[in-house]
């Protein structure tokens, strides 16, 4: 009897046990999910999308290492062989594009993302969730007090009227300044680089610096990004915002890491990114977001361009400088 009922107490007891135990396994296993993140996003806007996700996803941990964009994608074809990331995600379309170029990424569509036109890589290596439109700061107090047209276009700025009126960020140092030289010269040429440099006041270090200079009435117009203009204008400066006739711009987007320590929880946060949640998240950041609704331009004004011939970045770079930095 004590043997039967030690042996009958015995199955019970071990199969309980199992049972817990497979069930704390079953938690363990939820609560251990990691996705390691490679981003170049900026403090602000990295908070309040790892807190969405978070909110989406509480299962799963966020390790996210900020760097700027080169280093990222540096590191993550150094690490190649043995990757360390899960996703790469923030970082402009020149890098993501390098990345797919090194084999970095595998293919992955985001469920249930709906794209504007030119968002996605043709080969379905990376994706973008927004796009950055560059555009004219333009005070137009500044320009009524001394009786001055307002630019209707890129090609109005080379107007000798406009002479030491007009700021931009230097393409040696400035991602915004890359993306406007190198679009202006693939539209135009170096002549019309040229004739624009005529009539700046300054190149200046940062993107947003325009807008500002613009707004302290230090130049009429600024050539800076999208949301740095609409900061201006939320703040009651004279300031409006002239596309031009084309956009200059940077598309900004991510790509899953192929063979990534944790591909479910990378696939998870890729989905997250072109998610309603995410786009809540985006949408006082960017110009135009991948999330349908989510702008701060006017989109029936933007008119994307795109390259019409490839063009080495580095290069390119050397020769603007030699044109147009003082020694």
């Amino acid at each position: 009897m004590m043997e039967r009922g030690i042996h009958g107490k015995g199955r019970f007891g071990w199969g309980a046990l199992a049972g817990v135990l497979m069930l704390g396994l079953a938690v363990t296993a939820a609560a251990g999910q990691k996705v390691v993140l490679y981003t170049a996003s900026n403090d602000e806007i990295e908070k309040v999308v790892m807190q969405a996700f978070k909110k989406v996803h509480p299962e799963i941990t966020i390790e996210a290492i900020n760097l700027s964009t080169g280093p990222i994608a540096q590191r993550a074809i150094a690490e190649k062989a043995n990757p360390q990331a899960d996703v790469v995600w923030m970082v402009n379309d020149v890098a993501l594009n390098q990345l797919k170029a090194a084999g970095v990424f595998e293919p992955y569509e985001p469920r249930g993302a709906r794209l504007p036109e030119g968002f996605r890589d043709p080969d379905g290596f990376w994706t973008a969730h927004n796009a950055t439109i560059m555009a004219m700061a333009v005070n137009a107090k500044l320009l009524h007090e001394k009786k001055l047209p307002k630019p209707a276009t890129w090609e109005d700025l080379t107007k000798p009227v406009y002479k030491g009126m007009v700021t931009m960020p230097a393409a040696t140092k400035s991602g915004t300044g890359y993306a406007i030289a190198v679009t202006l010269y693939d539209a135009y040429g170096w002549d019309y680089l040229d004739r624009l440099h005529a009539n700046i006041f300054q190149y200046q270090s940062s993107g947003s610096a325009p807008a500002r200079a613009a707004a302290a009435g230090e130049v009429a117009i600024g050539l800076t990004y999208d949301t740095a203009v609409v900061q201006q204008i939320r703040a009651g400066q004279p300031i409006e915002m002239v596309y031009g006739g084309m956009s200059p711009n940077v598309l900004e987007g991510a790509g899953l890491v192929a063979k990534g320590p944790n591909p479910k929880a990378g696939k998870l946060f890729m989905d997250f990114l072109f998610g309603p949640e995410a786009g809540k998240a985006f949408a006082p950041f960017v110009g135009i977001g991948a999330v349908p609704g989510v702008a701060n331009v006017d989109v029936a004004k933007v008119k994307m361009w795109k390259l019409t011939k490839p063009i080495d970045a580095e290069a390119f770079k050397r020769d603007w400088a030699a044109r147009y930095e003082k020694k």
